[in-house]
């Protein structure tokens, strides 16, 4: 099947999204996630993006990115991508597909504000909506540069989120405000059934076994 080309415009932000193969808990590890944030940091040297939201969890990866040049976002990503699963094969011992697939983007103005704290509180409320914790803070999130006003080296902060007040301390007050009226919605789980219903067309014959 032919890929629908990725559409990227200047002037816009994109959250994209990395699954590992199958779903399955790769990012478990602290030494994992340290690799992780290491390899963000050297992305960020190679190619100068912004990055105004991350968020690691246990089988995939939020992020809130703006390329210097829309067209080197598919760059960014190929390069983390495969730097990370290089590193986490040898890691965990294993071979093959790390990554699941094509990432999944979608982007939207810089200037589209209520967008932009809309995408921040997902980002930062997976966390939560997975049931890992009660509240906002992680690890392995930058929800605490924006509540705490803190830096982590990697991530900055979004121009949607230096409009919430006139000092610092008060767009901070404001985004944990924003934050705590987050109500995650329940996601109906996507199956394909496609496999199911050929499978239920065939007459599969099976050999009975021999009593001995």
């Amino acid at each position: 099947m032919t890929r629908l080309p990725r559409n990227f415009q200047p002037g816009f932000c994109y959250h994209i999204t990395t699954r590992c193969n199958n779903r399955e808990f790769r990012l478990t590890r602290l030494e994992c996630r340290e690799v992780f944030l290491y390899a963000i940091k050297k992305a960020k040297e190679k190619y100068g993006f912004k990055l105004y939201a991350l968020c690691i969890m246990s089988n995939h990866v939020h992020y809130l990115v703006e390329p210097k040049q829309p067209e080197e976002l598919p760059k960014i990503m190929h390069w983390l991508n495969w730097y990370t699963a290089m590193c986490f094969n040898r890691m965990l011992n294993r071979t093959g597909h790390f990554w699941e697939k094509r990432y999944y983007n979608t982007g939207f103005a810089n200037t589209d504000t209520k967008r932009a704290l809309n995408t921040l509180r997902y980002i930062h409320a997976n966390p939560k909506a997975a049931g890992v914790q009660q509240g906002f803070f992680y690890d392995f999130s930058n929800y605490g540069i924006h509540d705490r006003l803190s830096n982590d080296g990697i991530t900055q902060w979004h121009p949607a989120f230096l409009q919430l007040g006139r000092t610092l301390d008060e767009c901070a007050a404001r985004y944990r405000g924003f934050c705590k009226k987050y109500r995650p919605q329940p996601k109906p789980e996507k199956r394909n059934h496609w496999g199911s219903r050929l499978l239920a067309g065939m007459k599969i014959k099976v050999k009975s076994k021999k009593s001995p």
